[in-house]
């Protein structure tokens, strides 16, 4: 598979696994020999494994759960390294993320999420086909 594509299947697993509120799932997404950070909206940086899938647990065992669908993703690769620029569309509103990946034992594995409020996307062709369905 190549490498622009396994990153965006890594990434649309990490929402897959938010969405579904499965924590094992999330553990198995995110790095385990690279340092890893997270920056929630409004929160401090977590730093360090503990940090971030602490606080991942307790957004996805706080109620109710949160509908969340990745829009609009753009990946970058750069050797080992890529990063996703995408939109997270919730019930409360839209965010603008940046999700970076290590290629860490033959995976694509996220190293750092980021997301912050942001208008809503941009419409595109698949998202009006589908509206007009």
């Amino acid at each position: 598979m190549p490498a622009h594509a396994a990153v965006l299947f890594a990434n649309d697993a990490f929402y897959l696994a938010f969405a579904n509120r499965d924590l094992d799932a999330m553990g198995d997404i995110w790095a385990r020999d690279t340092s890893i950070t997270c920056i929630h909206p409004g929160w401090e940086p977590l730093i360090g494994r503990d940090e971030v899938m602490e606080s991942i647990e307790a957004i996805l065992s706080n109620a109710p759960p949160t509908n969340i669908t990745c829009k609009n993703p753009t990946v970058r690769v750069f050797g080992d390294i890529a990063c996703v620029l995408c939109y997270e569309v919730l019930d409360q509103g839209t965010l603008v993320a940046t999700n970076i990946f290590v290629h860490e034992d033959g995976q694509w594995k996220i190293i750092h999420h980021q997301a912050g409020a942001a208008p809503p996307p941009e419409a595109t062709e698949d998202d009006l086909a589908a509206i007009m369905q």
